[in-house]
């Protein structure tokens, strides 16, 4: 009993051993990939853009008035209108346009022979494609009221081509007694394109318009339906009768006037079609301060004839060479050196010699590589991050020195063809709000098919990526440049060694001398 009660339970204090390193190691292993997936999915990567050859237009869309030299003919008798020409056709003096039946018998004649099954040819039928296919292109859903004058016009153009049969027997229809007595024959009084539709604009010319015409919500078309009763007075068709016309759109910016002005000829693209036509340019200014700028043609006006308000592209520049998007444009500072201060080498490499001071204070000089951007008949463009600003540059067999100082600005991109970031000199021909065409094989600049920064914001000047962060395959990661620079300043301080030890052993040899003599 004495035993067990003298029995004593020591704790003894947790071996440090016993730890699970491996356990350690893992967590470690963990946090060092969440950190290394956080910091590579907030880091914006430098993405490449491949140059192409292209063209870029300038895209100015217009909503214009169409002016045509147009005759409106009117009716000389009351009756029922039978037309007999086909709308957007020629025809010339004298030819039928139409009739006007003051009994209102040939209708029953036309359903009696038949012409209401009449079989519609491949050329009639290619005329209600077209005039489908035009609607078709130009309809806009927020002006739905142009539905029902495509629906009058087709059924206009239907009549038409079915009362075109009975001209293939009209000399039947004169004989076919007093009950057709009554129908006067109508004929073009004049070479023209016949319309069959007025809207108030037919008289007007560039001087007469106005801001408010070019409004669409209160335009209004009379369409002139076939069959329709007529009393004299009343228009029945219209002629335009010369192949001039001219589209006119309202434009303010005074500045864009003149230059339009300037051009004399501007090619118009005519958004219905895509079809192209050079118009000579004029302008006028109203006076409440509105500036009409017109475009005169002198063909296409029977393709257009139909319509009043056309959209149509100026295309004032349509330049060729390397397409660009804008966002890898950037303006860059460089360093102006002589010519006569830059050093070439047999490989094709450049430099200057910089002065510098050693510990005891005499002038030695270090051979620096510098890369050219461009160069003028004088002087080369050198990346600041080679040279400082206050640098003394030694020219060759001369005592003349030069401070570095005066910097300059080239416009360019950043190419990565070797990986990193290096800048290139471009020469913009054209541009718009995306893109710009810059000129193909210029020295130190593009090439096609070369890669380029698509965000130049993502390089600093230096040239490396503005972000850090673990790299992949579409980064561009500047580990050239950061060995070029630990190479280089590698070799400062071996030259720097050697330049001492040439002063020591300078030194040395003077004072051997002084001791010899």
């Amino acid at each position: 009993m004495a035993q067990n009660k003298s029995r004593k339970i020591t704790k003894y204090p947790g071996n440090l051993n016993n730890l699970n390193i491996g356990m350690i190691f893992f967590a470690v292993i963990a946090i060092y990939v969440v950190i290394s997936v956080v910091t590579y999915l907030r880091k914006d990567h430098i993405i490449g853009y491949e140059v192409k050859e292209g063209s870029l237009s300038s895209n100015n869309i217009y909503e214009a008035i169409a002016l045509r030299n147009e005759k409106i003919i009117e009716s000389d008798s009351a009756g029922n209108v039978n037309y007999f020409a086909s709308e957007g056709g020629r025809v010339a003096v004298g030819n039928l346009i139409y009739t006007v039946d003051e009994s209102g018998k040939l209708l029953d004649y036309l359903k009696s022979q038949g012409t209401e099954e009449a079989a519609l040819s491949d050329s009639d039928m290619s005329e209600l494609r077209s005039q489908i296919v035009s609607f078709h292109s130009t309809f806009d859903e927020h002006s739905f009221y142009t539905v029902y004058d495509f629906k009058i016009s087709l059924n206009g153009t239907v009549q038409k081509l079915a009362n075109n049969n009975i001209l293939q027997n009209i000399q039947s229809l004169n004989n076919t007694g007093s009950a057709l007595n009554s129908i006067g024959y109508k004929y073009s009084p004049d070479t023209g394109i016949v319309i069959y539709s007025i809207d108030g604009y037919e008289q007007k010319s560039l001087h007469d318009l106005k801001a408010e015409d070019f409004d669409q919500e209160g335009y209004e078309k009379k369409q002139l339906i076939n069959n329709a009763l007529v009393k004299p007075g009343d228009p029945v068709f219209k002629l335009c009768t010369s192949e001039e016309w001219s589209v006119v759109i309202n434009e303010n910016d005074e500045k864009k006037v003149q230059e339009l002005l300037d051009l004399e000829y501007v090619k118009i693209r005519f958004i219905k079609n895509q079809d192209e036509s050079w118009g000579k340019v004029s302008s006028y200014t109203d006076e409440n301060g509105n500036t009409f700028v017109a475009f005169t043609f002198t063909n296409s006006m029977i393709t257009f004839c139909r319509d009043r308000y056309l959209s149509i592209e100026l295309i004032t520049e349509d330049q060729k060479g390397l397409k660009i998007p804008n966002s890898s444009i950037v303006n860059k500072t460089f360093y102006l050196l002589p010519k006569d201060y830059v050093i070439k080498n047999n490989d094709n490499t450049s430099g200057v010699l910089r002065s510098k001071y050693d510990e005891q204070g005499n002038e030695t000089s270090e051979f620096v590589n510098l890369t050219i951007y461009n160069e003028t008949e004088t002087e080369y463009y050198v990346d600041t991050s080679q040279l400082r600003s206050g640098d003394r540059l030694i020219k060759t067999d001369s005592n003349d020195r030069f401070t570095v100082s005066k910097t300059d600005t080239l416009v360019g991109v950043y190419n990565i063809n070797k990986g990193y970031a290096d800048f290139r000199q471009i020469r913009i021909l054209y541009s718009n709000e995306e893109y710009s065409i810059v000129r193909s094989n210029t020295m130190y600049g593009l090439n096609v098919y070369d890669y380029i920064v698509l965000d130049a914001s993502a390089v600093d000047e230096n040239g490396t990526s503005r972000y850090s962060g673990s790299g992949n395959d579409d980064d561009v990661t500047d580990a050239d440049s950061v060995s070029g620079d630990a190479t280089s300043e590698a070799s400062d301080e071996i030259s720097s060694e050697e330049e001492i030890t040439e002063t020591s052993e300078e030194g040395n040899s003077e004072s051997s001398n002084e001791a010899s003599e």
